[in-house]
């Protein structure tokens, strides 16, 4: 039985991996505002359910992109074997708020890499 401690580290890791991968490298015009808001990882660690918060032409880029995020994201964190990765829209977040919510996060994410007192 997988350490639910790892799978934890594992899933947030991958979070933060692919909102970098997506956010900043995937070079599609159709993604745009695109935020990575949960990884839910299987006991074994063999699929990864990533909710985002996108519309669903995102959904189907990041769909079709997901071979190649899955390949990037097992080089950088070093997996052996990098789950496979599942992308589905976060309920949790009404589309006409995305926006908006993506213009705060991209304001304040270089304040956070300034202050190193972390």
């Amino acid at each position: 039985m997988m350490n639910e401690r790892r799978s934890q580290r594992v899933a947030e890791a991958l979070k933060e991996e692919l909102t970098e991968l997506i956010g900043y490298e995937l070079n599609d015009p159709r993604v745009d505002s695109v935020s990575v808001t949960e990884v839910f990882l299987s006991p074994d660690m063999k699929k990864a359910r990533v909710l985002v918060a996108a519309g669903e032409e995102t959904l189907t880029v990041l769909e079709g992109a997901r071979h190649y995020l899955r390949r990037e994201v097992a080089s950088r964190l070093n997996l052996f074997r990098a789950p496979d990765l599942h992308f589905e829209a976060d309920a949790g977040v009404p589309p006409d708020r995305i926006p908006s919510l993506l213009k705060r996060m991209r304001k304040g994410r270089p304040q956070e890499q300034k202050n190193p007192s972390e």
